[in-house]
């Protein structure tokens, strides 16, 4: 990384001033005989790095992926698979006790497709769209004043040629759902069809419309599967499943039409064993972005350069756990919390002010398969 980088990257992570401290909710696998029952909570000290005794928020069944209104008022969970006899996934809405961290069910909506496997609020807390990974649908839902899910006002069935990976591309995968920073567009990434969709999104009707650039394509057996988009909507960034890459794609924000640009890999040289991303973040300056590789068990770090939008390897440091599924940044930009499903941890790593590098701090709490984490403000 070149000086400047650095000198920039410092001076940006210098001015977040430290908060209080935090809550964050954990989103869980809950299989049969498992230990995990659902969503958990537990608090996080980011001048210690300390994590306090988690416990149950909410017992759910598989709430594999967790959002929250903009207010944090409320949490909406991915029902990734019902358990106990139900078919197919659901979205729940669940309010939060910001002085316990308790949730409360406050509605439950079926998707109709199989796997929901990830979901969105959009800017005004008035639209979710959620993706059903084997069922190949995405879906939205108005939201209501209190946070309760209303009747589903927008289905789409996803159809059309696979990607060549026979065994994860037979069908239709939608696999993320994510809003345009002015709000206007929602981008679903399909890892089975290796497309990236782009649907002009009305909050106030709670509509889905595609959007005069319908799709663009991924490579052949990508399998684009997380997205995240820079602050000023000029570039969104594709983590790829299959291949082990980051894609930059650069964002027409007047049409939301993507131009495919510079692809990078999220593994070292000469590394042959098997490996799945999963996902991808920005640190809070936007200058750094994170990506996850489960099977080399490694967090994947990038310098990006805000005029083009190109990436540039920065290292790879340890997770600190077996399969990252997800991970979360502090809004200090201090800490990376990383949730490893197989190892039942999440690991507080610490973010180096210049490099932008995570490190290990030692600390480690014990949840029964963690794969999404989310930080809230602690009461």
């Amino acid at each position: 990384m070149k000086i400047s980088s650095l000198l920039l990257f410092a001076a940006a992570t210098a001015v977040a001033c430290p908060g209080a401290g935090y809550r964050l909710y954990v989103g869980t696998y809950t299989p049969a005989g498992g230990a995990s029952r659902g969503i958990y909570t537990l608090t996080f000290d980011p001048a210690t790095g300390r994590f306090g005794e988690s416990g149950l928020a909410a017992a759910a069944p598989n709430p594999s992926f967790l959002a929250l209104r903009p207010d944090g008022g409320v949490l909406y969970a991915a029902e990734e698979d019902g358990g106990n006899g139900r078919v197919g996934g659901a979205v729940m809405a669940l309010a939060c006790d910001a002085a316990t961290g308790r949730l409360r069910l406050l509605n439950r909506r079926a998707a109709t497709g199989a796997d929901t496997a990830h979901l969105a609020v959009d800017a005004t807390g008035r639209l979710l769209v959620a993706a059903s990974y084997t069922g190949g649908q995405v879906a939205a839902f108005p939201l209501q004043a209190d946070g309760r899910l209303g009747e589903r006002s927008a289905w789409i069935q996803h159809s059309g040629r696979t990607g060549p990976n026979t065994s994860r591309q037979a069908s239709p995968h939608p696999h993320c759902v994510t809003f345009s920073p002015d709000n206007r567009f929602v981008y679903v990434c399909d890892l089975g069809l290796d497309r990236i969709f782009c649907y002009q999104v009305d909050p106030a009707a709670a509509t889905l419309t595609p959007a005069a650039q319908a799709s663009v394509a991924a490579a052949p057996g990508a399998g684009p599967r997380h997205s995240r988009f820079s602050a000023d909507g000029r570039f969104l960034y594709v983590i790829n499943e299959l291949n082990g890459t980051i894609a930059a794609y650069g964002c027409n924000t007047a049409t939301g039409a993507l131009t495919p640009g510079p692809v990078v890999s999220t593994l070292p040289a000469g590394f042959t064993g098997a490996n799945t991303c999963a996902e991808i973040q920005f640190h809070p300056n936007g200058r750094v972005v994170y990506g996850s590789n489960r099977g080399h068990d490694s967090l994947a770090v990038f310098g990006r350069d805000s005029v083009t939008g190109r990436l540039t390897p920065l290292g790879i440091a340890p997770c600190g756990g077996k399969h990252p599924r997800h991970f979360a940044l502090s809004p200090d930009g201090a800490w990376l919390i990383c949730a490893n499903r197989d190892s039942d941890n999440l690991v507080a790593l610490r973010i180096d002010a210049v490099t932008g590098l995570p490190a290990a701090s030692g600390a480690v709490a014990r949840v029964p398969q963690p794969v999404c984490v989310l930080f809230t403000a602690a009461d």
